[in-house]
């Protein structure tokens, strides 16, 4: 059974930072990638970025590049968010997806990933 863990949510300040971590379970790792969706309340879901299988490819919605970086450790099974920077508009549940295959291609669509995970919740507020 294919299983996904965000974890790593919390309060914080704005400016302030966190890392999201999204351990995986019962599938091939490195043969997928790995996604990080947000939604916020009364909002769709939106994709903030994307990494390939390898590691090679990331990719980035607009409103956070230059402050979310995406990693991943495959001998570890897990996919890291680091979210700097963070402002108010940040805040949502932030969940972490599969499913796709090696590349991020047309990650930032949900209907795209096959398997999701349990959310954690990140809330930028002073």
């Amino acid at each position: 059974e294919v299983q996904l863990q965000a974890s790593g949510g919390g309060l914080v300040q704005p400016g302030g930072s966190l890392r999201l971590s999204c351990a995986g379970s019962g599938f091939t790792f490195d043969d997928y990638a790995i996604a990080w969706f947000r939604q916020a309340p009364g909002k769709e879901r939106e994709g903030v970025s994307c990494i390939s299988s390898t590691g090679n490819s990331v990719d980035y919605v607009d409103s956070v590049k230059g402050r979310f970086t995406i990693a991943r450790d495959n001998a570890e099974n897990t996919v890291y968010l680091q979210m700097n920077s963070l402002k108010p508009g940040d805040t949502a549940v932030y969940s972490c997806a599969t499913g796709l295959g090696r590349l991020c291609l047309r990650w930032h669509l949900s209907a795209t990933w096959r398997n999701w995970g349990q959310g954690t919740l990140v809330t930028v507020s002073s």
